[in-house]
């Protein structure tokens, strides 16, 4: 089951978070070998998107992060979001997911 967590991103700044993954028993997951995607969307059907850096650390973390020029070019508004993980298999597995806002910048 995916985390729940929603995000602040603040239009023009550097933007990222860590989620730690856990199994059932509370131990870090071993990422060896696992890619992460990351999207932000209006909509589940939106064909726009804005993606996230993904980041998997083999002990049990994933990064999201975006540059301050990148969300520079994001409409300061609500998202929807997910993260997911792929294994070498290809296996894929959703393992946060939220509601992303964005706040406008005002100092340009």
């Amino acid at each position: 089951m995916a985390i729940k967590s929603n995000l602040t991103i603040d239009q023009g700044s550097d933007y990222s978070v860590t989620f730690n993954l856990t199994d059932e028993n509370d131990v870090a997951l071993d990422l060896t070998g696992y890619t992460g995607r990351a999207q932000m969307r209006k909509s589940p059907t939106s064909s726009t998107k804005k993606d996230f850096t993904v980041s998997v650390n083999v002990s049990g973390s994933i990064t999201l992060s975006m540059t301050s020029e990148y969300t520079s070019g994001i409409t300061a508004t609500r998202y929807m979001y997910d993260a997911e993980i792929v294994s070498v298999a290809n296996n894929v597995t959703r393992v946060v997911e939220g509601i992303v806002t964005v706040t406008p910048e005002i100092t340009r």
